[in-house]
C-alpha cells in the first residue's frame, strides 16, 4: 500500500509533464510574437528561506493588453517537477514590463503564492511570495537547442 501511495503522489507531482513538452515544442517554432514578453523563458528557481533550487521554465502567452498566462515547468530536488499556471497582470512601460499575479498551488503544493517582478525582451526576474517560502525566479531566452 505504502509503495502505491508513493507512485499516485510521483504520478500527481508529474501531471501535465507531456503537455507542457509539447507546448514547448510547438511555441519553439512559433515566430511573429508582436509581444515583448509573450514567448518561452528558461531559468532557475532559489528558495532564499531553505536554499533550493532547480530548473525553471515558462511559457507566456498574451490574453490581453495587460493579461497574461504563464505556465511554469519547475524542477526541485532533482527528481520532481510541477506544472502550473499563474495569471499575471502586466503593464508595459518603454518595453519593461512590470507584473503581479498569484495561484493557489493547494496544501501539498504550499499554498497560494504570490509573484511580482519585471521583464523586458531578455530577462526576466521575479520574487515569489507564500507562507511556507519565498524566493526568486531568474530567466532568459532559450537558445534554439533549448
Amino acid at each position: 500500500m505504502r509503495g502505491l501511495f508513493c507512485l499516485v503522489v510521483l504520478l500527481s507531482l508529474c501531471a501535465g509533464c507531456g503537455t507542457f513538452e509539447r507546448e514547448w515544442s510547438r511555441v519553439s517554432r512559433q515566430t511573429g510574437w508582436t509581444n515583448e514578453i509573450a514567448g518561452r523563458w528558461t531559468g532557475e528557481w532559489r528558495s532564499e528561506k531553505n536554499k533550493h533550487h532547480g530548473k525553471l521554465r515558462c511559457i507566456i502567452t498574451p490574453h490581453s493588453d495587460e493579461a497574461y498566462m504563464a505556465r511554469f515547468h519547475a524542477n526541485f530536488w532533482k527528481i520532481f517537477t510541477a506544472n502550473y499556471m499563474v495569471p499575471l497582470h502586466a503593464t508595459n512601460v518603454n518595453g519593461e514590463y512590470k507584473f503581479t499575479g498569484s495561484a493557489n498551488l493547494g496544501g501539498f503544493g504550499g499554498g497560494t503564492y504570490t509573484y511580482e517582478g519585471n521583464a523586458d525582451a531578455t530577462h526576466f526576474h521575479s520574487t515569489y511570495n507564500s507562507e511556507s517560502d519565498h524566493g526568486i525566479f531568474e530567466m532568459k531566452r532559450p537558445g534554439p537547442k533549448e
